[in-house]
């Protein structure tokens, strides 16, 4: 508890003894000896005073800034015409049991805040540099990209980069959410954030601190605020009219009946004055509408803290809620689904020997930084002469056009030798397949294959048991190694041998067989998935292995790339929507009731305290409970 929420309750409970005394004292007639009985307002005054001074300071604030309706001026007018009316210890009353509403929705907020700001303390204060062998603290933004830097035991690693010496446990729970260490070795990748173990560790940065994984999680979080939800902004409209039509609403109560009541004889202006003023101080009290505009995005941000307790940013309570109503989740392949770590499991020479092939392919594939080339050159396992090679062109969604040793190579999928119109043999193998030609014919293939993730299966039918009716998968491979893995982990729609824009496409086509009120999410981490994950409804992108480009366009990351944690944000999205409509439909229901009650004098100011303060407290509560989730 702040130090503020302490002083308030020390408030509270002053104001509250003074209140029972008060009580207690009408009880048994005391107050009723007391002459002349603007005394007793008097006193009333004291608790008043003591529990009340911030809202009507707030509320005379916002007058002068012109800005007039909001809870606070609600209050203040109810209570003042309390006064007015000599309801004194009711105003009193009013007043404490909204400041203790107000003392819920604090502690409610702090316990949604502290799972996001659990993930705030991720960032690194220093970072050590060796210099003539003593380690220096410096700004983590003062790094040079390639400074090799120190961790030491227990300390949070300030930069991305990759170990050059040492060996250590790296937990990542504050950013993955799991409760497993990793073992890092010299070659390993590492993220700032992480907190290292026993081991001292030698890192060379790989990236500067703003852009480091770290930096780009606080600015996510951060933002995540600013991006309301549809139910949010209707509850933010439905306020700014509703405080001045009930405002006037109470007004009207207040004089019109009194009048209508003098001119047909009922009674006189001044007796029916009372009656009137006090109903309508109960009306703007049961009218105040603190349930809606603190339990909607109190629920949205528990929602977005409990996802962020299991290692997913999600950037916005909008992204939330639009989660809640996806029906269809399209997945990309490689590096989703599987784990993107290609290895060589045939060499095909039709017309040299498979040392040769694997050269020509090693070679060819020497400036890429795809996967498929990397497993290519890590089977060829020798030092490669890439002064051998000229004039190398990487043809978008079909291969490498190159010159090895003044010849012309191809290597490339079947559509790349079909459209040079060279004779060869398609190869059935389930995998990734490169076809290379040289000084146009035919030399060889070579089988890559990638082995499913992890866990994979588990999460489509995670999916399915959430309410996500279809799934689907895009890939670029070929469709024998496409329909492979989709029949292994079970996908309901499989789509392959599609170029980047082949996706957006396949997206689009998917999007207009939607129902109306259904959503699709796209789940992608390389470059080239970055259109389609803004295509989408809802972008979800890796966030540890994914590149910057998929992570920038998601609006969902996922820290440790755990592909079963999709279900889990469905279905917390699903259950914060589910408690926001219920705080809804009860305090809107509950209010309605009063407010009718309160305008014909059935409700008086506790009726109204309730409808207000017990309403409010009640929906707090319940939107506490999107904080509560369980891992998986």
């Amino acid at each position: 508890m702040s130090k503020k929420q302490k002083q308030m309750v020390i408030r509270i409970v002053v104001a509250f003894i003074m209140l029972l005394l008060i009580l207690a004292g009408e009880h048994t007639g005391w107050t009723d000896r007391i002459q002349p009985q603007m005394l007793v307002g008097l006193i009333c005054l004291i608790p008043y005073e003591i529990i009340g001074y911030d809202i009507l300071y707030k509320a005379a604030r916002n007058i002068r800034n012109g800005q007039i309706f909001d809870e606070n001026f609600l209050m203040m007018i109810a209570t003042f015409g309390a006064f007015g009316v000599g309801e004194y210890s009711e105003a009193v009353a009013v007043m404490l049991f909204y400041q203790v509403g107000e003392l819920f929705q604090g502690y409610a907020v702090g316990k949604s805040r502290q799972s996001i700001s659990d993930m705030m303390d991720i960032c690194p204060e220093y970072a050590n540099i060796e210099e003539e062998g003593v380690l220096t603290q410096v700004d983590p933004d003062d790094v040079e990209l390639g400074t090799v830097i120190v961790i030491m035991p227990g300390e949070r690693i300030p930069l991305d980069g990759v170990v050059i010496e040492g060996e250590s446990m790296i937990d990542t729970a504050a950013l993955t959410g799991e409760s497993v260490p990793r073992r890092v070795i010299p070659g390993d990748t590492i993220i700032s954030g992480c907190v290292n173990g026993s081991g001292t560790l030698k890192v060379r940065t790989t990236k500067e601190f703003d852009d480091s994984t770290v930096a780009r999680i606080l600015e996510l979080v951060e933002n995540a605020s600013a991006k309301k939800a549809p139910v949010e902004n209707f509850i933010t409209r439905f306020a700014k009219y509703y405080t001045p039509v009930v405002t006037i609403g109470a007004v009207i109560l207040a004089f019109v009946p009194p009048i209508a009541g003098a001119l047909t004889g009922v009674g006189s202006f001044g007796s029916l004055l009372g009656i009137w003023l006090y109903r309508a101080c109960t009306f703007l009290v049961i009218s105040c509408p603190c349930a809606l505009v603190i339990s909607v995005p109190l629920g949205f941000f528990g929602g977005i803290g409990a996802a962020s307790r299991i290692g997913v940013l999600i950037k916005g309570s909008n992204y939330l809620e639009a989660v809640a109503e996806v029906d269809t989740i399209v997945f990309d392949k490689t590096g989703t689904l599987t784990k993107g770590e290609f290895k060589v499991t045939e060499v095909l020479p039709i017309s040299m020997s498979e040392e040769k092939l694997l050269e020509v392919a090693a070679l060819g594939e020497g400036y890429s930084t795809h996967p498929i080339a990397a497993s290519i050159r890590e089977a060829y396992g020798s030092a490669l002469d890439m002064e051998r090679v000229t004039n190398t062109e990487e043809i978008s969604g079909h291969g490498i056009h190159t010159w090895i040793d003044g010849k012309e190579v191809y290597l490339g999928n079947a559509k790349l030798i079909e459209s040079l119109q060279i004779p060869f043999t398609k190869s059935d193998r389930a995998g990734t397949v490169v076809y290379v030609a040289s000084e146009g014919r035919f030399v060889g293939t070579i089988v890559i294959a990638d082995t499913v993730k992890n866990g994979a299966k588990e999460a489509l039918s995670a999916m399915k048991r959430v309410g996500v009716k279809k799934t689907v998968m895009l890939t670029g491979d070929r469709k024998e190694a496409a329909v492979a893995v989709a029949e292994q982990l079970g996908i309901d729609e499989v789509h392959y041998e599609l170029l980047p824009a082949d996706k957006v496409s396949k997206v689009e086509q998917l999007l207009e067989t939607q129902a109306e009120k259904s959503k699709l999410a796209f789940v992608g981490d390389g470059i080239n998935d970055a259109p389609v994950l803004t295509r989408a409804d809802v972008g979800i992108a890796m966030g540890s292995m994914g590149s910057d480009a998929a992570i920038e366009a998601a609006d969902i990351v996922l820290m440790d790339d755990d592909v079963r944690k999709i279900a889990s944000v469905v279905g917390i999205s699903r259950k914060t929507l589910g408690i926001v409509k219920q705080n809804i439909v009860f305090a809107l229901a509950v209010k309605a009731l009063v407010l009718l009650l309160g305008a014909t004098g059935y409700a008086n100011m506790w009726a109204a305290v309730f409808a207000d303060v017990g309403v409010s407290v009640l929906a707090i509560l319940n939107s506490m409970r999107t904080l509560r989730v369980n891992k998986k």
